[in-house]
C-alpha cells in the first residue's frame, strides 16, 4: 500500500470517527432531543385544571374548535339542513359522543335582512334543527342544555345585505354534567380514556 493511499484511508477513518463521536445524535440518550410538539399539552392542561387556572370546559372548548367545525350555514330565510351541513353535524356528533361528561349549547344566527323579531324566530328554528340532527346522530338530548337564538345581533360580517356567512349556527361546549372540584383530574381521565381506546386493535375479519 502506498504512503498516499494509507494517508487517505487513515484520514477517512478519522473523519468517520469524528462523525460518530459522542456529539452525534445517534449516540445521545434516547429522547434527549425530542421535539414533543403537543405531547405535553394534556399534562400542562391537567396541571392548570388542578391549580384552578382554567376550567375543563375551557380546555375542551379549545379542543372542540380545533378538531371539528363548530358552524353550519343555511340558505336565505331557511332552517333546512343541507347535505354539507349534515356532514359537519355528523363530525360534531362523533366528537360529542366521545365526551359524555360535557354539555353543549347551540346558538342560531341570521343575517341582517328582515326584522329583529323575525330573525330571532328564524335563529331559533335553525338552532332547533341542528339539535334535532345531532340527536338523530346519537348525541343524548340531555347533553344539549340550551338552544338559543341570537338572531341578527352577532353577525360575522357587518352588512345590511344578504350575507351567507351570517346565516349559521354555532355549537359550543358549555360545561360539565356536574361542577367539578379542582383536584379531580378530569382531563387526565379523558386523555387516559382516549389512549386506551386508540390502543385497542380493531377486529380483523378472517
Amino acid at each position: 500500500m502506498t504512503f498516499q493511499r494509507r494517508f487517505f484511508l487513515l484520514g477517512a477513518l478519522g473523519f468517520s470517527l469524528t462523525a460518530c463521536d459522542s456529539s452525534s445524535s445517534f449516540y445521545k440518550e434516547a429522547g434527549i432531543g425530542l421535539d414533543e410538539g403537543g405531547f405535553g399539552n394534556p399534562t400542562m392542561h391537567n396541571s392548570m385544571l388542578q391549580s384552578g387556572e382554567i376550567s375543563l370546559a375551557e380546555v375542551m372548548t379549545r379542543r372542540f374548535h380545533a378538531e371539528v367545525p363548530s358552524m353550519v350555514n343555511f340558505a336565505f330565510d331557511s332552517a333546512e339542513i343541507s347535505q354539507e351541513a349534515r356532514g359537519i353535524l355528523q363530525m360534531q356528533a362523533r366528537w360529542m359522543r366521545q365526551f359524555p361528561e360535557l354539555r353543549y349549547t347551540i346558538y342560531g344566527h341570521t343575517d341582517l335582512v328582515g326584522s329583529t323579531a323575525y330573525n330571532r324566530r328564524l335563529g331559533q328554528r335553525r338552532a332547533d334543527a341542528v339539535a334535532t340532527v345531532l340527536v338523530s346522530f346519537g348525541v343524548p338530548r340531555r347533553s344539549i342544555i340550551a338552544v338559543v337564538s341570537r338572531g341578527q345581533t352577532q353577525p360575522l360580517i357587518a352588512t345590511q345585505g344578504y350575507e351567507p356567512a351570517n346565516r349559521r349556527t354555532v355549537t359550543e361546549v358549555s360545561g360539565l354534567v356536574r361542577r367539578a372540584t379542582a383536584m379531580q383530574g378530569q382531563y387526565a381521565q379523558i386523555i387516559q380514556r382516549e389512549f386506551i381506546t386508540s390502543a385497542q386493535e380493531p377486529h380483523r375479519q378472517r
